[in-house]
């Protein structure tokens, strides 16, 4: 007979953390900080049992519905600002589109053709430590055009750090949303940049929330984080109360500061969205950059995460095709937020294809 006071087993430790993670979701309360260390430290053995007892919580608030972004990338570049994770950094030697604003009319007919594809918010980006009074009507034109041609699509805004007044701005112009990642810790932000603080994107962040925006803020994981550090960076994104959280996995472009970082594995993206999941079980928990390179082929896992993604190309770095990503919402059992017709693709033909090499040919079989 088992002792009373014999430890439990390791899968029965596990089975006791996911069933309390999951009650406690349900319920909107936040795990405690021993509860996410000890999520984040498992064994890659059990990240299906931890995907599953996130994606109860997923299932309980956002059903099998993924909901499509689309970033339109208005000014590429030349940033004075010297983010290591960035390859449109101060003295960024990365390879990346250059180039200053583009007009309204081609931002605005980028999202129609998003909306088109099933998107339900576009994203309006600048590189930038920060818009002029300038810029912010710009953006304010851009903003009442696309919502001209496309009325019920959200508008999200990402400009960098706001000035007084600016965020009231947008707001008045029509924009939905302002997005201002906190990316990392507070007590790891100096490590991955030196010409701000944490403390202005919280304080951009707030000013946004004060204005009306809906407060969208994330974080970038693969940055050499420790496990105390993304859930110290979860904790503090909860506190700011967003109603999105994009989690981006590091895109290491080569002359870059991080361009050699790829620490990442798939379990440990998934291990990630699963504390994501459990720390925000109502709020929107988007999919984002660097989820191709580092999950490959278990995005279709994340999903069950995740209830939204980035749809087609990101800021600096190509995406999966947008007809692929459909696909692969469909394969997974989900549907596109918004849609009403089927979102299962048509039949395809050209996938069936008939061996003509290996046993019983000439050719080299395909090893």
């Amino acid at each position: 007979m088992r002792s009373m006071t014999q430890p439990l087993s390791p899968h029965h430790a596990l089975d006791t953390l996911l069933s309390d993670l999951v009650d406690a979701a349900l319920e909107r309360r936040a795990p405690t900080r021993e509860q996410a260390l000890a999520l984040l430290a498992g064994s890659d053995a059990d990240v299906l049992d931890v995907v599953a007892a996130a994606g109860r919580v997923r299932r309980a608030f956002f059903g099998n519905r993924v909901k499509l972004n689309y970033l339109v990338n208005m000014k590429s570049g030349l940033c004075p600002e010297d983010c290591f994770y960035c390859s449109q950094r101060l003295g960024s030697e990365a390879e990346i589109l250059k180039y200053s604003w583009i007009k309204t009319d081609e931002a605005a007919e980028l999202a129609a053709k998003a909306v088109g594809a099933g998107a339900k918010r576009v994203c309006l980006v600048a590189s930038g430590r920060g818009p002029s009074d300038r810029d912010v009507e710009r953006v304010a034109d851009t903003v009442a055009a696309i919502k001209d041609g496309t009325p019920d699509v959200e508008v999200c805004v990402c400009l960098g750090l706001l000035k007084d007044g600016q965020a009231a701005r947008l707001a008045a112009a029509g924009a939905d949303a302002y997005s201002h990642n906190l990316n990392t810790a507070e007590e790891k932000y100096a490590d991955i940049c030196t010409t701000h603080t944490f403390a202005d994107r919280v304080s951009t962040l707030r000013d946004a929330a004060s204005a009306g925006l809906s407060p969208c803020s994330g974080a970038i994981f693969g940055m050499g984080e420790s496990d105390e550090d993304v859930v110290s960076v979860a904790f503090a994104l909860r506190a700011m109360d967003p109603d999105s959280v994009p989690v981006n996995f590091l895109i290491p472009f080569e002359g870059t500061p991080l361009g050699g970082r790829w620490d990442l594995t798939p379990a440990r993206c998934l291990r990630i969205l699963a504390l994501f999941r459990f720390v925000f079980p109502d709020v929107e928990v988007r999919l984002a950059g660097g989820r191709e390179i580092h999950l490959r082929t278990q995005q279709p896992l994340a999903l069950h995460l995740a209830n939204a993604i980035f749809l087609g190309d990101y800021l600096t770095s190509e995406g999966a095709p947008g007809a692929d990503d459909l696909a692969m919402i469909a394969d997974a059992g989900f549907s596109v937020e918004g849609r009403q017709e089927s979102t299962l693709p048509a039949a395809r033909a050209e996938q069936v294809a008939v061996r003509r090499r290996g046993a019983g040919t000439q050719v080299p079989a395909n090893t």
